[in-house]
């Protein structure tokens, strides 16, 4: 089986290591960010700033906004990650596409995360990787997978 390779060029483990993202992966999901955060097309990403916990800096970091039933949702890919920590300490974030609009973010119980992991990795299909399940994973398979995978609610 080959490794899942990113633009079809770079292995993906040149960005994430241990579920962590790599000085690459970061370089990239500033870049991605960025740009989508002025609106230029982006693949569906958005940027997320939350401030850090320890010191309150904003981080910024590229992020695909999940749709269910009229709500909007971010799943980590990467399970408990920095993001995820800091946006449970600090949940008034920022999501900016096109324009910034301060939110705040609920972690969703993870008995309700399937549905939204199912939507994630049909919109988002560079997480599949890291989530191990296809774009087309039936809901059971994303039920399985939810208690890794911290899911927030975009409220505001």
């Amino acid at each position: 089986m080959s490794e899942h390779k990113v633009f079809g060029l770079i292995p993906m483990r040149k960005f994430y290591r241990a579920q962590k993202a790599t000085w690459l992966g970061k370089a990239f999901s500033t870049f991605w960010g960025a740009w989508s955060a002025i609106g230029l097309p982006s693949h569906g990403m958005s940027q997320l700033e939350v401030a850090g916990r320890k010191t309150g800096k904003p981080h910024r970091l590229a992020v695909v906004v999940a749709r269910v039933e009229g709500k909007q949702y971010l799943v980590s890919m990467l399970g408990e990650c920095e993001w995820v920590r800091n946006a449970r300490a600090h949940p008034d974030v920022v999501i900016a596409r096109f324009k910034r609009h301060h939110v705040r973010l609920e972690e969703v119980p993870i008995a309700k995360r399937g549905p939204i992991i199912q939507e994630y990795l049909r919109c988002a299909p560079g997480a599949r990787p890291h989530i191990g399940l296809p774009a087309d994973a039936s809901l059971a398979d994303c039920a399985r997978v939810a208690p890794n995978h911290p899911v927030f609610r975009i409220v505001g």
